[in-house]
């Protein structure tokens, strides 16, 4: 009896561990390097789906656009005198820069629906 409680209670050589203790040691640092791998292949695959899928704009219908003969039509109402100084695209958002007599704006038009957004007048100070 007292051979046995020796096996378990004296340490490996060269460590104070006991050979159960080695044991438990090792299944642990097996199974987290498990968890680790697992969790970068998770990582990856979430990368890839999120590459490989379209990109989702907006939220959900998009009301309908007057169509031309060359695609999607959207009319800008703008004053006479006003020029277009510039143009941004920005996702679904298009902004154009306006310019005339009364000032410059800019206009915010959303292209899925086709509406005006916002309209932005620069006033100088």
């Amino acid at each position: 009896m007292s051979a046995a409680s020796e096996t378990n209670s004296s340490s490996v050589p060269g460590t104070v561990f006991t050979p159960r203790q080695v044991r438990i040691l090792k299944v642990a640092v097996i199974a987290m390097g498990i968890l680790l791998v697992g969790g970068f292949v998770f990582v990856l695959a979430a990368i890839v789906y999120q590459a490989s899928r379209p990109a989702q704009v907006g939220g959900g219908t998009s009301a309908p656009i007057s169509l031309g003969k060359s695609g999607r039509s959207i009319d800008l109402p703008v004053p006479r005198d006003a020029s277009v100084g510039g143009m941004s695209l920005d996702g679904n958002r298009l902004a154009v820069q306006l310019n005339g007599s009364a000032g410059a704006e800019i206009a915010i038009i959303d292209l899925a629906s086709g509406k005006i957004v916002a309209h932005v007048r620069l006033k100088p100070q």
